[in-house]
């Protein structure tokens, strides 16, 4: 026992200094457990002001609940009436199980790092290190650097499709105006006024979409989340109450197509699947990680729900005359035009939420090189500079 050495014993003094390291060391493995459910103190310090299960879902629909949704009804069409539901469902699961590996790996790794949490690059780089081949393990960083770019990559890509989005529906609904009127019980061809290019339309937006950028707080973005999921929402509901009365005979319709148009529904069912950028930073943000996969069982459910019941219907009410975007099936009414409205709100709000997991990526790393005297312009010129990359 090193109680019993004298202090003047040279054996004794390292018995002692061993024994007062030892809880330090059995502490640090007990507040480790994190995937065995029980608390970890670094995690719960670092989260202290993390967002709550609430928040979280809302962000995970909102990332999920974008424009794809808008053709879905042409995608069914692609596939067939059985066979578009059925592929839906299946994406929708296998979206559901890899998000689950996802976090679940990424939990392995925090417990056995003794980390608070770890992004996509260090997941997949520990990931690779942990790998029984060596090539794999030797080069594990390069793992970190590709899986970097493709996010960015893929969530800029995003931030391009809705601001092109935003620019097309509002130059729609200004070239319309004239033809707009209050009954919605015909849909007649109206004739557009041609006003000015789309990408002036952008421009316009460009101050705003800065504005939205400044914000990089996940609890302050779920305001903005909540505000698009309801004006989505509403718009859905709109368009849901339309398509859903008086639906002709289906009886015609083809429950399997070929391979051929079979493709094309898989790229625009893909396309609306958007969240795996954010499935990460969500569950790095929450104040108790432990009910996040309870959180995204229950919105890739909704999700997945939302699309197919949306994606039938909108295929069953116009059936062939079904349009790359529903709303172009709409009647030019105002009622309708609404929804274009609407949506182009949910969408500005949305811009900042998908923009958010780019420039987790890019900016920290910046401005980690520079002095922190520079490090706010820098910041405000990369968000700056990012947005005006995606209106081009």
């Amino acid at each position: 026992m090193p109680g019993t050495k004298h202090a003047g014993d040279p054996q004794g003094v390292v018995d002692l200094k061993l024994d007062l390291r030892s809880p330090l060391k059995s502490a640090k493995n007990k507040n480790s457990g994190f995937l065995d459910g029980s608390p970890s103190e670094l995690p719960l310090l670092e989260k202290t002001n993390g967002i709550t299960a609430f928040q979280a879902l809302i962000h995970l629909v909102k990332c999920n609940m974008g424009t794809g949704i808008l053709g879905l009804p042409l995608a069914v069409k692609n596939a067939g009436l059985l066979l578009g539901p059925l592929s839906l469902l299946a994406m929708g699961l296998i979206t559901w199980h890899c998000m689950h590996i996802l976090v679940r790996c990424a939990q392995r790794f925090c417990h056995r790092l003794n980390k608070p949490f770890l992004d996509y690059g260090d997941t997949v780089m520990h990931g690779l290190e942990a790998s029984p081949n060596t090539w794999l393990r030797d080069h594990a960083h390069w793992g970190r650097h590709m899986v970097s770019f493709f996010l960015i990559f893929t969530q800029m890509g995003f931030c391009c499709v809705y601001i092109v989005f935003l620019a097309d529906n509002l130059k729609q609904v200004v070239e319309a105006v004239n033809g707009t009127s209050s009954n919605c019980h015909y849909n007649e061809t109206v004739i557009l006024t041609p006003t000015v290019d789309s990408r002036l339309y952008m421009l316009g937006f460009l101050p705003i979409l800065m504005l939205l950028v400044l914000f990089g707080n996940l609890r302050i973005l779920s305001i903005f989340s909540m505000l698009a999921n309801i004006s989505m929402l509403v718009s859905l509901i709109i368009i849901a109450q339309y398509i859903a009365k008086d639906i002709p005979d289906p009886s015609q319709l083809p429950l399997v197509t070929s391979w051929k148009p079979y493709s094309l529904f898989f790229g625009t069912a893909v396309f609306s699947f958007e969240s795996i950028g954010l499935v990460l930073p969500l569950e790095n943000k929450m104040k108790d990680t432990r009910r996040f996969q309870a959180i995204l069982s229950l919105g890739m459910a909704i999700i997945t729900a939302l699309y197919i019941g949306f994606g039938v219907l909108g295929y069953l009410q116009f059936q062939n005359d079904i349009k790359a975007s529903i709303t172009l099936n709409l009647p030019n009414c105002w009622l309708y035009q609404s929804v274009k409205l609407l949506y182009i709100a949910g969408i500005l709000f949305s811009y900042a939420l998908q923009f958010y997991v780019p420039a987790e990526i890019i900016i920290p790393s910046a401005i980690s090189r520079v002095s922190k005297r520079w490090a706010l312009l820098l910041d405000l010129s990369i968000r700056f500079t990012m947005v005006c990359l995606t209106c081009e």
